[in-house]
């Protein structure tokens, strides 16, 4: 059954990747769908493929003032807020000793305080609409691997945030999903692939744990899990089952990850040699965005 005809779904991070598959996915059931992020043009190009009824409003989730102006334009156009899709989200490459800590505080800002700022704005209306809130984790909230302190330690705070939130406002009739994907076809996980260092680090991760799966899955299994206002989502479906073994998962995993981060970590400080502090900036144009609007702030 389709709940969201003529509901008004904002979604953060919609310029590409998953938010813009899932803005177009809604888009095609009848739903009024506000893109929020950076990118102003493509941002605006994924907004008008979703149709008259879509609008796109620039702003850097980190910034207090852009993304209350953002959400008062939202409202001023539609009048409510029935969902909320807090996926803006950017992931660095590098080791806790050797990573430009400048790309690690922007990934927690971003990531971790973005998703806050978005859900505290945004959350008044929620609770006029009785909506929706879904917050994007990850499998890094649940499998924490080296190479990724940063990107897992935002999103394992997302994760407890959201159950947190969950609780908080269930009597006020909003309910709170949180999303856990593995990798994904996104920009960001191709272009981390790309990297010399930790591209070769993940074609080595095992079986399904390596895999790339498609956009298009996640697309599917978020525009469903909101339809039904879902406590979790997870793509592929497996990442469900190894959330209920997390602790274990680590400790089992920690010798086979040591192992493999002992000559990438020297690879990455032979890589920052000749790079410098690029070697471990956000991967893909939308971590670039990420990273550089900060910087222009």
């Amino acid at each position: 059954m389709n709940t969201m005809a003529g509901k008004v779904v904002l979604i953060t991070g919609a310029a590409r990747g998953i938010g813009a598959e899932t803005a177009r996915r809604l888009a095609a059931l009848g739903a009024k769908v506000a893109l929020v992020g950076l990118e102003k043009e493509l941002l605006a190009a994924t907004a008008e493929e979703c149709g008259p009824d879509a609008g796109a409003w620039e702003a850097d989730v980190t910034d207090w003032e852009a993304l209350e102006t953002a959400v008062g334009g939202v409202m001023e156009r539609y009048g409510r807020i029935d969902v909320v899709m807090a996926n803006a989200g950017i992931a660095p490459t590098g080791f806790v000793r050797s990573i430009d800590p400048a790309a690690f505080e922007r990934t927690i800002e971003i990531n971790l305080l973005g998703v806050w700022r978005t859900v505290r704005v945004c959350l008044p209306h929620l609770i006029a609409s009785r909506g929706y809130c879904l917050v994007v984790s990850s499998l890094a909230a649940i499998s924490h691997a080296p190479g990724m302190a940063a990107y897992a330690a935002s999103k394992a705070g997302v994760d407890a945030f959201s159950d947190s939130l969950r609780a908080e406002v269930r009597h006020l009739g909003v309910d709170v999903g949180t999303a856990y994907f593995s990798w994904i076809a996104t920009d960001m996980v191709t272009s981390a692939d790309q990297h010399p260092v930790f591209g070769k680090m993940r074609s080595r991760l095992p079986g399904p744990l390596g895999r790339t799966y498609q956009v298009s899955d996640v697309g599917k299994a978020v525009v469903a899990g909101i339809n039904r206002r879902a406590k979790a989502i997870h793509v592929p479906g497996w990442v469900g089952g190894l959330k209920l073994f997390r602790g274990i998962v680590n400790q089992l995993s920690l010798p086979i990850s040591a192992m493999g981060a002992k000559d990438a970590d020297q690879a990455a400080l032979e890589d920052i040699k000749v790079r410098g502090a690029e070697a471990s900036r956000p991967v893909g144009p939308g971590g670039a965005a990420g990273f550089e609007s900060r910087r222009a702030r």
